[in-house]
């Protein structure tokens, strides 16, 4: 078991898996991802306590917490710390590779770079909703999981504040819990020599 934000970090280069209706299988690489740490921290459903909405952050680690958010968009996030203390990585943004045709109609045919670059459109185009909340992420028979996929160096990765913490104080408004992979990265710069 890690940190947080090391998991955080560590999901990127994964692959995020959904088996969708048939079934098929729907898939992308994870290249942003940011972590939400504890009730200490401003930015996180968790600081104001255990309620039946965050019930799945203070679950078993590797489990999904997924929550809907201004009322019509689901968010997928990655339970990480021990049981009973409520700390998860939220899902950023994926780089689609399997059922893109698919994801593609679920978004209303939007271009391949708007399909899955905001964590709303990734579960728009995987379907995922509250339905999957809890779910094991680490269980290959699961409807969602997370399987292996490539590392990523450590000069590709970007690290920066979390999103849309508008209203949130400092510290944790700034925190630089935010990771992604550089866009040149993906387009051709992850060459191993």
């Amino acid at each position: 078991m890690q940190p947080t934000v090391e998991v955080a970090k560590a999901l990127l280069g994964q692959r995020l898996v959904r088996i969708d209706l048939g079934p098929r299988r729907l898939s992308g690489i994870i290249v942003e991802a940011e972590a939400y740490v504890g009730t200490h921290d401003l930015g996180c459903h968790a600081k104001s306590g255990k309620t039946n909405r965050n019930a799945s952050m203070w679950g078993p680690p590797g489990h999904a917490y997924v929550y809907l958010t201004y009322g019509i968009h689901w968010m997928l996030n990655f339970v990480t710390e021990p049981e009973g203390f409520p700390a998860a990585v939220l899902i950023r943004a994926i780089d689609p590779l399997e059922g893109i045709s698919i994801m593609r109609n679920r978004r209303s045919g939007r271009p391949m770079r708007e399909i899955s670059d905001g964590p709303a459109k990734i579960c728009q185009a995987l379907c995922i909703d509250g339905t999957l909340d809890g779910h094991d992420l680490c269980a290959s028979d699961s409807k969602i999981f997370v399987e292996p996929g490539q590392p990523v160096k450590s000069n590709a990765v970007t690290r920066g504040p979390r999103v849309g913490l508008n209203t949130v104080p400092e510290p944790w408004k700034s925190m630089p819990w935010r990771f992604r992979i550089s866009p040149d990265y993906l387009a051709g710069g992850n060459d191993s020599n």
